[in-house]
């Protein structure tokens, strides 16, 4: 019973992944599917109860989920555009240079 109910989370887990809207949440997802699985795997090898096995899947997801979502790329820096003044006065749309992120400007 408690085989089929483990199996049955990890499927409905696997699926809520799948529906995921951005790749922070399908890593955080997926860091959090596999890394509750992992904990599960060491907390039966170590605690050889259920009770052992709940806390390593708990503590696995957990962390799975942490990084998973440290470890999502950002997007780079240029896909902002800045509003800049020309010499002879003309505004003009540019990506913005590192001056905007580093507070330079």
């Amino acid at each position: 019973m408690i085989v089929k109910k483990a199996m049955a989370a990890v499927l409905l887990t696997a699926v809520l992944a799948g529906c995921s809207q951005t790749e922070s949440q399908q890593r955080t997802t997926t860091g959090a599917l596999l890394g509750g699985a992992g904990g599960a795997l060491v907390g039966q090898a170590i605690g050889h109860d259920t009770k052992s096995t709940v806390i390593g899947a708990a503590s696995g997801a957990l962390l799975g989920a942490v990084v998973g979502n440290a470890t999502t790329p950002q997007e780079p820096r240029n896909n902002q555009l800045c509003r800049y003044r020309d010499p002879s006065g003309r505004i003009y749309v540019a990506p913005c240079d590192d001056r905007y992120y580093n507070g330079n400007y």
